[in-house]
């Protein structure tokens, strides 16, 4: 991991709590966290295993961060439900994209949302996007929503969407990145509508890139930050710093909180979650000073959902 040189203080932080939330299912991952409603909801993937063709979304919800009840379960008949991603709407609702993954010896994927009034009552998925595109996570800026999908066929590449209406997905920059098979995205957008992205790539040397762009987002810089990442995701805390949960790999397999400087291009281990092996993806709220993650781990007895309560110190 590169040593911390920002030029924006990379704060020291602190691991004040972990709860176990999830473990009903043999396997309990890949999730994602969002404050709504004056409650927390987070939403994750149950299955029999890692890449098992049963999963199905589970959203639980909190008024406190601590103590959790469900409120959903979302299935499709012969269908595996990946990856939720919560997306807070301008007009109130909260939307969730996931990828609908069929067929057994090859597996076809489809971005699927949602729309909910109330976190609770979700009805049947949409197909947005295009097939075969995995649009990973997305957010709203400029009266429209972007979103960053990647090919999961070869050629491998991601692409840049946008909506008007969250659901009515279109390619704005077709060809977003290439090369060292890119695919899942952190992306949070500034004060000044500057777009950032934080990239994982799994070939060649399979560093992480990171990208900034300035509306309409047609043109992007790239930073290769030099370390590998997965399960990437980016928040910008009220103070302008930005925040990345990932899963790092050198000396082992965990999750962790970074500290991300755009200018420079840098990403700054802050500290490691309690975790290992099959991990991370991690979702990322801030509500009072405190920096909450979801995050699954298969450190203890099986691959189960944790909540961490991590405290930063703010900037001097």
């Amino acid at each position: 991991m590169m040593p911390s040189s920002t030029s924006r203080p990379a704060p020291a932080a602190t691991v004040e709590a972990v709860h176990r939330i999830g473990d009903a299912a043999p396997h309990s991952a890949f999730t994602d966290l969002v404050r709504y409603r004056d409650a927390w909801f987070c939403a994750y993937r149950e299955a029999r295993t890692h890449m098992s063709e049963d999963g199905a979304i589970r959203v639980l919800t909190s008024p406190d961060g601590r103590d959790w009840t469900s409120a959903a379960l979302l299935t499709r008949e012969a269908t595996d439900l990946r990856d939720p991603k919560f997306v807070p709407r301008p007009d109130g609702r909260l939307q969730m994209l996931a990828a609908a993954a069929t067929g057994e010896a090859t597996k076809a994927f489809q971005t699927v949302t949602w729309v909910s009034e109330d976190g609770h009552r979700w009805g049947e998925p949409t197909p947005v996007g295009e097939p075969g595109i995995w649009v990973w996570q997305a957010g709203w800026q400029g009266g429209a929503m972007y979103g960053v999908g990647y090919a999961t066929r070869e050629p491998k590449f991601v692409r840049l969407y946008r909506s008007g209406d969250g659901v009515d997905l279109q390619p704005v920059v077709p060809t977003l990145f290439m090369g060292g098979y890119p695919n899942e995205s952190g992306l949070v957008f500034e004060p000044d509508g500057t777009a950032i992205c934080l990239l994982r790539r799994d070939r060649e040397t399979a560093t992480a890139q990171l990208g900034k762009a300035k509306p309409p987002y047609r043109d992007w810089e790239w930073t290769d930050l030099g370390v590998q990442v997965g399960g990437p995701a980016l928040l910008r805390l009220p103070d302008g710093r930005l925040i990345a949960g990932v899963r790092l790999l050198d000396g082992g397999a965990r999750t962790a909180i970074c500290a991300v400087d755009p200018d420079r291009g840098e990403l700054t281990e802050l500290v490691a979650l309690p975790s290992g092996g099959d991990c991370s993806y991690p979702g990322l709220d801030w509500h009072e000073g405190v920096l909450r993650v979801s995050y699954y781990s298969s450190h203890e007895e099986k691959t189960c959902v944790y909540l961490a309560e991590v405290a930063l110190d703010p900037i001097d």
